[in-house]
């Protein structure tokens, strides 16, 4: 099993990259009563489990499974939890966004850790605003759709300082 961390890859064999694993999800932590956290730039989240491995920086490599619908009309644009789908991976910050990542689930992922999962709502202007977009497969998100996401951070590569 190979990992990428910055410009170096990893391998890791047998037990090694389950500690690797394990260490991402060390003191993770299930939530007993949600609440709902609003942030200065309207997104809301509700915490499911809090993480206790590392908080993504900008270029790490991110592991993600991630299920986002259109608020209201329920229509999923992603869902990698379903169906045996493989996880996203990310490198914070790199931009041009895919499979249905916004810059609103972008900038809740910076506050988030290794282990943790959230249900996160993002306003129009931090999804895919005014135009609206066309993610491919026969999935279009309206002008000014509000988001709807459930995001389990599964592992964070921290880039070498």
């Amino acid at each position: 099993m190979t990992a990428l961390v910055g410009s170096l890859r990893l391998v890791f064999v047998g037990s090694a990259w389950k500690g690797f694993r394990s260490e991402q999800k060390a003191n993770t932590r299930d939530v007993e009563k949600q609440e709902e956290f609003v942030l200065p730039n309207g997104i809301k989240y509700y915490e499911l489990r809090v993480g206790g491995g590392a908080s993504p920086r900008s270029g790490d490599l991110v592991v993600i499974d991630l299920k986002g619908k259109i608020e209201g009309s329920g229509e999923v644009l992603v869902d990698t939890f379903d169906g045996g789908k493989k996880p996203l991976a990310l490198v914070r910050g790199l931009r041009p966004y895919s499979k249905g990542m916004c810059e609103g689930l972008e900038y809740v992922l910076r506050s988030m850790q290794a282990g943790g999962k959230r249900r996160v709502i993002i306003p129009p202007n931090l999804g895919f605003g005014e135009n609206g977009a066309d993610l491919g497969s026969g999935v279009q998100i309206l002008p000014s759709a509000t988001l709807e996401y459930i995001v389990d951070v599964d592992k964070v590569s921290i880039v070498p300082e």
